[in-house]
């Protein structure tokens, strides 16, 4: 099999949640643990940090990797969506995995993974480990892809964990409360290993402090700390508890490892995390007169972050070209959008979207109105063409919409 091939047989023969949702989710480790013997453990032989959290964590591992890379460190990147390729889940030093590796690692396994039913996800973290192995890189920075305690990257042995934040996201597999996603959450946390939370609310903190207890571990809460405010190019304004995160991180690193982080490589690796590791749709200006924005916010923590920049932005008119996966509770993210906006409704080419017409007819509840579309880059070409330059555009609402835009 060729590249395109092997990314068909992927994404055709083995579960993806990002596409196909419920049929994905594993209710335990056993596979993945089963896919670690069989590859000699490689995840026992990288240093790394792990990431979980529902919102912010994409960004923080991105902010973490480019300053390893400023440090000097070899660093391998796990993340998960992928925007315009596959390869983009994989990186070192901001590289891509070569096509060929990926190629050689499916065609290697091939039989395996059918005897054994892996997931995709689960494939991609096996290939991951690998790949960083092979490559001999320094460090590895670990982005959970739902939950944490059954997320298949929860096999590693980290040198911290890291708690972004929680809210309400997948709440069909992570619990109704806050309590019950922070304890999902939780479960990335390893025995005498110390964890960073990035923010915690009343219900969050005590599952965190009980969980750390229980596991002998320091932990440290990056929104009570004093901490500088170094400048980034990620100008999202919700940015700011990321990069707290990161550096309450690296206080951790430089106290319990060997590696050292200078104020510079912090310095200037906030500041080129785009271009030292390929970060896309976080607050992505994609033109100007229209100001064009691009976000993968797709729940109500996310969507009331993004909603409150927008408005903080000077424009004329206010155009949304939104998309949504099915998944949505539709009465908890649509009362956070504007009414005085202008709305493209559409739908992103994957299993799990939602029709056109279930978005639109419930945002008429709320009084959001506007034009329906089949699809999103028409939804976005009528935005352009009914906006002035004094106007603003922004496309979101899943992962899925933005990727459509990138591509």
């Amino acid at each position: 099999m060729d590249y395109q091939q092997t990314l068909d047989w992927m994404f055709a023969q083995l579960p993806m949640y990002q596409t196909q949702g419920a049929s994905a989710f594993r209710k335990d480790l056993d596979n993945i643990k089963l896919l670690c013997s069989y590859l000699d453990h490689p995840e026992d032989k990288l240093k790394c940090i792990h990431v979980a959290g529902t919102n912010g964590k994409g960004s923080t591992c991105h902010l973490l990797a480019s300053v390893f890379q400023q440090a000097g460190y070899k660093t391998g990147l796990f993340t998960s969506p992928h925007l315009k390729d596959y390869r983009e889940r994989i990186r070192i030093n901001g590289i891509t995995i070569s096509e060929e590796f990926v190629i050689d690692f499916i065609a290697k396994h091939k039989d395996f993974f059918e005897r054994n039913n892996l997931s995709f996800f689960e494939m991609s973290v096996g290939l991951c480990f690998m790949y960083f192995l092979e490559e001999n890189i320094d460090i590895a920075i670990i982005e959970t892809g739902l939950g944490g305690r059954l997320d298949a990257t929860n096999v590693v042995h980290p040198l911290v964990s890291v708690i972004t934040n929680i809210g309400f996201d997948h709440t069909q597999y992570l619990g109704n409360t806050l309590e019950s996603i922070a304890r999902e959450k939780a479960g990335i946390i390893k025995p005498e290993t110390p964890v960073v939370i990035g923010e915690y609310t009343a219900e969050t903190k005590p599952v965190f402090e009980f969980t750390a207890l229980e596991k002998d571990c320091e932990i440290l809460f990056a929104q009570d700390m004093i901490l500088p405010d170094f400048p980034s190019d990620l100008t999202g304004d919700y940015q700011f508890q990321n990069k707290r995160t990161v550096l309450a991180c690296l206080q951790i690193i430089e106290k319990y490892t060997q590696f050292r982080i200078s104020d510079d490589a912090i310095k200037t690796g906030f500041l080129k995390v785009s271009d030292s590791t390929g970060l896309l749709g976080r607050w992505q200006i994609i033109g100007q007169n229209p100001l064009v924005v691009a976000d993968t916010a797709h729940n109500s923590h996310g969507f009331h972050r993004v909603m409150t920049q927008i408005e903080n932005q000077s424009y004329q008119k206010l155009h949304l070209v939104i998309g949504m996966v099915n998944d949505k509770n539709l009465d908890e993210l649509l009362p956070l959008f504007p009414k005085d906006a202008i709305y493209y409704f559409c739908k992103p080419q994957i299993p799990r979207r939602m029709e056109t017409d279930v978005l639109a007819d419930a945002a008429e509840i709320y009084g959001l109105r506007g034009k329906r579309f089949d699809s999103v880059p028409d939804a976005y070409e009528a935005a352009k063409q009914a906006s002035s330059e004094n106007d603003m555009i922004y496309i979101g609402g899943s992962t899925f919409v933005v990727a459509e835009i990138l591509q």
